[in-house]
């Protein structure tokens, strides 16, 4: 029989791994955004139940393997996948991006949370955010001599101070370079994601000479086996279901 794998997902990277998964195997789905309706695995969507629900179902599924593809700064989810493949005694594997590096003329100010962002941001008046969601719950509190522009998955109809794009990417550097020139952006909120779906933005934010206010990635728990890239995901998964 062949090893029945979890795949955590939520990204990009987890749907190009999802697409090569057959019947008997999982993609797991938080619930934010779009879930995809063309893949021959099950798809399930929803929390666990913290680790020991997630033990629960590993065990009560007879999962194989565990594979945390989810975001990198998902370390709740990541923490409570490691805690649970430990107690259910199941191999715990786990993509791991690489973050993106400065390159010379960047000018990226680190800060971990959101009250470091707030304070990196306190001088300029127009920023932009690629945070995600996390702003949208501080909409109220935009200083009024500052506009927000919030790019993320959910449509939201800010106001007067804050406008909410709902996008996905990749993003273009065509498409960013209209956005940033439209915005007449001053400062970009970002999370250091990796990989190439966003990366423009930081492109264009150096053409434009402006500072990135990148929140550090937090720390996330050793797995049995990490991957950089997708291929080499894939390609461990081949191995393994060579070995069933």
């Amino acid at each position: 029989m062949t090893a029945r794998i979890l795949l955590l997902g939520g990204t990009g990277d987890a749907l190009r791994i999802a697409r090569t998964l057959g019947p008997g195997h999982v993609y797991s789905l938080a619930g934010l955004g779009r879930v995809p309706a063309d893949l021959a695995c099950a798809v399930r969507v929803g929390g666990f139940g913290g680790a020991e629900g997630l033990a629960r179902y590993l065990a009560d599924e007879r999962i194989a393997r565990v594979l945390d593809a989810t975001h990198p700064y998902a370390a709740q989810i990541s923490a409570n996948a490691a805690r649970a493949c430990a107690m259910a005694q199941v191999p715990y594997w786990a993509l791991r991006r690489a973050p993106w590096q400065p390159q010379p003329g960047d000018d990226w100010r680190g800060v971990d949370g959101w009250p470091g962002v707030i304070e990196a941001i306190a001088p300029f008046a127009r920023v932009l955010f690629t945070l995600g969601r996390e702003p949208l719950v501080h909409l109220d509190e935009v200083p009024a001599r500052q506009h927000w522009t919030v790019r993320c998955l959910e449509a939201h109809a800010g106001h007067a101070r804050a406008r909410v794009i709902d996008a996905r990417g990749p993003f273009t550097l065509e498409g960013e370079r209209a956005l940033f020139e439209a915005g007449r952006f001053e400062v970009v909120v970002s999370k250091n994601s990796g990989g190439g779906a966003t990366e423009a933005k930081l492109a264009v934010a150096r053409e434009r000479g402006l500072p990135v206010v990148m929140m550090r990635r937090p720390a996330l728990p050793p797995a049995q086996r990490e991957f950089e890239s997708v291929q080499d995901a894939l390609d461990a998964l081949a191995a393994l279901a060579q070995q069933s």
